[in-house]
């Protein structure tokens, strides 16, 4: 691979299937490779330093934001930080590869404000705020506050999906995955 890779950004409210999304793309596209985020928060059980995110100290994820380290990252629940350092995504970029990023919606937008028509935001709406509810209860990962807190961000999220390039409802996974994939493949050949 020589030619220059480009990147796809995907955005959903926590709980709307951004992550079973990423595991099916990157199974089923040879050169798709994941971005790791970067985080403060703790790993859960599982999680792999370096390969599910880079788990940073605050101290080590603010040095990074002082040195303009990062394409994005923001700040929610509770002080923990995410972000994508741009090291990471130009090098895979240089490299020839496409690079999936599963990140929030603010930082999806930022993307695609900087690489332009390099990226292809997909976000990922689900069928309702109940539905999403149910979803976040099931993962059985939350308490009432967080999960208060998810939902009120997710009502915001939502409110900026027309910026994106390509929306699709998750209300049946296959048919939302078979949407995505044309769109990831179209944009992938173009």
């Amino acid at each position: 691979m020589s030619k220059r890779g480009k990147v796809i950004a995907l955005a959903a409210p926590s709980g709307g299937g951004k992550s079973t999304m990423a595991k099916r793309l990157l199974n089923e596209f040879p050169d798709l490779t994941f971005s790791v985020s970067a985080t403060t928060r703790p790993p859960r059980k599982g999680e792999i330093d370096g390969k599910d995110y880079h788990f940073l100290s605050k101290e080590e994820f603010q040095k990074k934001i002082d040195a303009g380290e990062f394409l994005e990252w923001e700040e929610f629940y509770k002080g923990t930080r995410y972000g994508t350092l741009q090291s990471d995504v130009e090098y895979q970029l240089n490299k020839g590869y496409f690079i999936l990023l599963d990140i929030d919606v603010l930082g999806a937008l930022n993307i695609k404000n900087i690489y332009r028509d390099e990226a292809l935001t997909l976000f990922i709406l689900p069928p309702s705020l109940q539905i999403l509810e149910e979803r976040l209860r099931n993962r059985d990962t939350e308490t009432e506050e967080t999960l208060k807190t998810r939902l009120e961000r997710a009502q915001k999220e939502i409110s900026y999906s027309d910026k994106f390039d390509k929306v699709v409802v998750n209300d049946d996974l296959e048919t939302a995955y078979s949407e995505i994939k044309q769109a990831v493949k179209h944009f992938m050949n173009s």
